[in-house]
């Protein structure tokens, strides 16, 4: 659905995108994560066609971007750095002239144009607004309307921005439920996001950027893979402590961290010897401990110095090992501050100004 192969996005001496490559399948629902700065809205632009790369190779859906981009947008539905609105219209009159824009799956008369007007705003949950201007939106409201927008000509594929950003954890669930649904019916979807509880609970596969470099790629279930280990939890924990010495890789009060593959087998052991078991399973990762793992301070953090520290290692290949060290061979020494500011006036008008200092040293082997 979409490929890039070594998509490189340069501002001047700014390396945005560096030699990505990376593969979307078809019906996946995939989530790209990453630190602020790292890259990540500015790979989502560059596949849609809305800046120029500077060297390497984007298709979506068999089109070559930019080039053939206008043959596959109409299959494709956005919200990129959040929505935009004539303020003073309704959300109704918005949409009304975001279908006229462009052809429409649905037939182009009045009726078809209303009837996909509705079932979008039913989707995301506006079925109910009122004929009041955008400008008096909530920021909740305003994520839901672009996300109507984006589900206007039902797209076979979606390429969406933090779509939850603003929501509450009601509106988050929603919009999460939403996907699934569309993504059963043959939707992919293709999204960011710093909510990485969400990217779990909603995402088959993963991409993580760190400083314009795809670091990782995988499925989540690999990546929640049992560790080896197992989480103990008993009243005897003095004497577990003693019958597995030499196993227990970590202690804190009830709980212990078992070097042992089979929680089965263990409390077998432990219930034979008289030990009681409140608790036991295998241990796994979490999203959050991977992407750590592999990534480093985001743009928007500053020493004291007032300069970022981003010095890291990182594999090219992205590649994590059982137990969950980054395997490493090129090492890069990055140093970039970015001031990200973004501000809606009355009229629903948004002012998105980006400004970046990046110097940028790196060594690869």
């Amino acid at each position: 659905m979409i490929t890039t192969r070594a998509l490189t996005k340069r501002y001047g001496p700014i390396v945005a995108v560096d030699s990505v490559d990376i593969s979307v399948r078809s019906g996946e629902r995939y989530g790209l994560l990453g630190p602020n700065g790292s890259g990540k809205t500015t790979l989502l632009r560059l596949i849609l066609g809305l800046v120029y790369a500077t060297s390497g190779e984007i298709e979506v859906m068999g089109a070559s971007v930019p080039r053939r981009v206008g043959a596959v947008l109409p299959d494709i539905g956005t919200l990129v750095e959040g929505p935009a609105a004539y303020g003073h219209l309704s959300g109704r009159a918005n949409l009304a002239l975001l279908d006229r824009a462009g052809p429409a799956r649905g037939g182009g008369g009045r009726h078809a144009r209303r009837r996909r007007i509705d079932q979008a705003l039913e989707r995301v949950g506006l079925a109910g607004i009122d004929n009041r201007p955008v400008k008096a939106y909530s920021l909740g409201m305003r994520q839901r309307l672009g996300l109507a927008a984006a589900l206007l000509n039902a797209p076979r594929l979606l390429v969406l921005d933090e779509p939850t950003n603003g929501l509450d954890p009601q509106g988050i669930r929603e919009i999460r439920d939403l996907l699934s649904e569309l993504n059963a019916a043959g939707t992919t979807v293709f999204l960011s996001s710093h909510l990485l509880a969400e990217i779990e609970q909603l995402c088959t596969r993963v991409g993580v950027m760190d400083r314009g470099s795809l670091v990782l790629e995988e499925s989540v279930e690999v990546l929640r893979a049992p560790t080896g280990r197992t989480i103990v939890r008993t009243p005897d924990v003095d004497l577990a402590a003693a019958l597995l010495d030499g196993r227990i890789e970590a202690r804190s009060g009830d709980r212990l961290v078992v070097r042992h593959p089979d929680p089965a087998e263990l409390n077998g052991l432990l219930v034979t010897a008289g030990l009681r078991v409140t608790e036991i399973g295998a241990e796994h990762r979490s999203l959050e401990d991977v992407v750590l793992q592999v990534t480093s301070a985001g743009s928007d953090r500053v020493d004291g110095s007032g300069r970022v520290d981003n010095s890291r290692s990182v594999d090219g290949s992205g590649r994590v090992d059982d137990s969950g060290r980054v395997d490493d061979s090129r090492s890069v020494d990055d140093s970039r501050s970015v001031d990200d500011s973004r501000s809606v006036d009355d009229s629903g008008r948004v002012d998105d100004s980006r400004r970046v200092d990046d110097s940028r040293s790196s060594g690869a082997s």
